[in-house]
């Protein structure tokens, strides 16, 4: 089955998001870690599995890892996956697409 442009919600202008950043956005009620790896954009659950602290807006972004600001627990943005404890559980990811000027999830 095709992924359709009705499946994506609009989350933000490309430009809003410039490499090698991230941020947080609320996306039909849920918050979402936005980010862009070298003009690619990923985006994962915005919680820290270790003491639920937001990726997006206290965490860091080195390359594809995300660095949680609270207690230093790693995620790879481009599958949610834990990398380094003390999260003891990945997080969710999304797919996301680039159209036009606009970037797109799917929930």
């Amino acid at each position: 089955m095709n992924d359709t442009t009705e499946d994506f919600v609009f989350v933000c202008n490309i430009t809003d998001l410039r490499p090698g950043s991230m941020r947080t956005f609320v996306v039909s009620g849920k918050q979402i870690a936005l980010a862009n790896v070298d003009g690619n954009f990923f985006a994962v659950d915005d919680t820290c599995t270790h003491e639920q602290c937001s990726l997006g807006t206290e965490g860091a972004l080195d390359g594809n890892v995300i660095i949680c600001g609270c207690h230093g627990a790693k995620y790879d943005v481009t599958t949610g996956s834990v990398m380094a404890p003390p999260a003891p559980r990945d997080v969710s990811s999304y797919k996301t697409k680039a159209k036009g000027d606009g970037v797109y999830i799917k929930l």
